[in-house]
C-alpha cells in the first residue's frame, strides 16, 4: 500500500510539473523581437496611427466618460487618453480594460519594445503573467513587426494619464491566469484562417485587417464552451455578452450567405463600414458604431480591401437569430 502511495504521489507531482511547464507564459521569438526593436529605432508614426484606428484601441481602452460604461471614440478635443475602465461582460466575468496610456507608472510608458511586442503576439505582460484574451491576442498574433513597432511609437506619443488600470471581477477558477497558457496552446494560432486565391495585394491586404488588426473574429465568430473560436463557422455570427432589455444581443454572419451579407456589394460593405449605413437604410448601433468611427479613418484603400475579403470568405449556414 505504501509502495502505491508512492507511486501515486510521483505521478500527481510529474503531472503537476507538466502541467506547470505546458501553462509558463511564452516569450515572442528572438528574431521577432529583434525585428520589432529594429523598426521601432525608427517608427513610422503616421504608420502607427493607421494601425491604432484599424485596432480599434480607442474603443476599449479609452477613458470612460463619468456616469458611462461606453466610451466615446470620436476625437473632437484633441488625441484619446488611454486611461482605460470599460467593462466587457462574458460568461466568464468581467473583464476591464487596463490603462494603455504613455504614463510611466500607470501605462505602458515604462515598457520596452520587447515586452510590447510579447503582449501583442503571445498575450504575455512585462512581468510574465499570461493577459485574458479579452485583449484579442489571438487576432494580433499575425501582426507584423513593422506594425508592432510603430504602434508603440505611436501610443508613446499619446496622452499620459494616472488612473489606475481596475480589477478584472472573476470568479475561480478564471481569477488563476495560469491556466491561460493551457488555453493557448489550443487556442493561440499563428496564420491566416481563410486561404485566398493566388497573390493579390487587395486579397492579402484585406484578410489582414480583418483578421488580424481589425480583428473582427473575435465578436463574429462563434465560441465553444472554453471561449475557443469554432473556425469552421468563421465570421457566422454569435450572441453577445452585452446585457440587453430585449434579449440579447446577436452579432450578425458577415459571410456572403443569404444569412449573412450575400446581397451586398463590395461597395456596399466599404459604404457601411466609412458611415455606418446598411444597403437596406439600416444603421450599424451598438459596438459597431466605434468599429465604423475607427474605420471611417482609413484610406478608402483599405475599406475596400475589407469588403474584397469579406466577399471572398466561405459562406456560412450559421444562423445566430434562429439558434
Amino acid at each position: 500500500m505504501k509502495k502505491l502511495f508512492v507511486v501515486v504521489g510521483i505521478l500527481g507531482v510529474s503531472a503537476a510539473a507538466t502541467g506547470w511547464w505546458l501553462s509558463s507564459p511564452k516569450q515572442a521569438s528572438a528574431s521577432y523581437i529583434m525585428s520589432v526593436e529594429a523598426a521601432f529605432a525608427q517608427p513610422d508614426l503616421a504608420n502607427g496611427e493607421l494601425v491604432f484606428w484599424a485596432g480599434g484601441c480607442a474603443s476599449c481602452h479609452k477613458a470612460q466618460p463619468t456616469g458611462s460604461e461606453k466610451p466615446v471614440t470620436t476625437e473632437k478635443s484633441g488625441p484619446p487618453v488611454l486611461a482605460g475602465g470599460l467593462g466587457l461582460e462574458t460568461q466568464f466575468g468581467t473583464f476591464v480594460a487596463p490603462n494603455i496610456s504613455s504614463d510611466v507608472d500607470s501605462g505602458l510608458g515604462s515598457w520596452t519594445a520587447s515586452q510590447f511586442a510579447t503582449a501583442m503576439v503571445k498575450g504575455v505582460s512585462p512581468s510574465g503573467r499570461h493577459y485574458y484574451p479579452a485583449f484579442p491576442y489571438t487576432s494580433y498574433t499575425n501582426m507584423t513587426e513593422r506594425d508592432v513597432a510603430d504602434l508603440f511609437a505611436f501610443l508613446k506619443t499619446l496622452p499620459a494619464s494616472t488612473e489606475k488600470s481596475k480589477p478584472h471581477e472573476l470568479g475561480f477558477p478564471f481569477s488563476i491566469s495560469r491556466g491561460m497558457g493551457l488555453w493557448k496552446l489550443l487556442y493561440l494560432k499563428q496564420g491566416p484562417v481563410i486561404e485566398v486565391a493566388g497573390d493579390d495585394p487587395v486579397l492579402l491586404r484585406g484578410r489582414y485587417l480583418t483578421e488580424t488588426l481589425g480583428h473582427c473574429g473575435e465578436c463574429h465568430t462563434p465560441r465553444n464552451a472554453l471561449g475557443g473560436w469554432n473556425r469552421q463557422e468563421w465570421f457566422a455570427g454569435a450572441i453577445g455578452a452585452e446585457p440587453r432589455e430585449e434579449g440579447p444581443e446577436i452579432i450578425p454572419n458577415i459571410t456572403p450567405h443569404a444569412d449573412g451579407i450575400e446581397s451586398w456589394s463590395e461597395s456596399d460593405i466599404d459604404y457601411a463600414l466609412e458611415s455606418g449605413f446598411t444597403p437596406d437604410f439600416d444603421s450599424l448601433g451598438s459596438s459597431m458604431a466605434d468599429v465604423v468611427a475607427n474605420m471611417a479613418r482609413l484610406p478608402a484603400s483599405d475599406r475596400e480591401a475589407i469588403a474584397a475579403y469579406l466577399k471572398q470568405v466561405v459562406p456560412s449556414r450559421k444562423n445566430v437569430i434562429s439558434n
